[in-house]
């Protein structure tokens, strides 16, 4: 059993900063990308950023240079940092990861999604 827990989402102002994090755990063999996803109400879900490695990121275009994703392998996390939050950036956030188990399937996981609001 793969699990992802989130934590990090509230109520920040525009302007303000939040950090995502997400943790792994469970019979994990192999971690392959990692990512945060979002989703507004009454819109797709989209991608925020991903990252392969630490020299391998995709972010969407709003948000580069705002939001900085990194992982920590040894702990099986992967962060988002977002500075300068707009009320366009309020959705909830999801945490998904490409992960091969110790029984040997490789999967797709998702985290249960945190709500960022930004507001004034």
């Amino acid at each position: 059993q793969v699990q992802l827990v989130e934590s990090g989402g509230g109520l920040v102002q525009p302007g303000g900063s939040l950090r995502l994090s997400c943790v792994a755990s469970g019979s994990i063999l192999s971690i392959y990308e990692m990512g945060w996803y979002r989703q507004a109400p009454g819109k797709q879900r989209e991608l925020v950023a991903r990252i392969f490695s630490q020299f391998n990121t995709n972010y969407l275009a709003s948000v580069r240079g705002r939001f900085t994703i990194s992982r920590d392998n040894t702990k099986n996390m992967v962060d988002l940092q977002m500075n300068s939050l707009k009320p366009e950036d309020a959705a909830v956030y999801y945490c998904d990861a490409e992960i091969r188990s110790s029984f040997g399937v490789r999967g797709l996981y998702w985290g249960q999604g945190p709500q960022v609001t930004v507001s004034s």
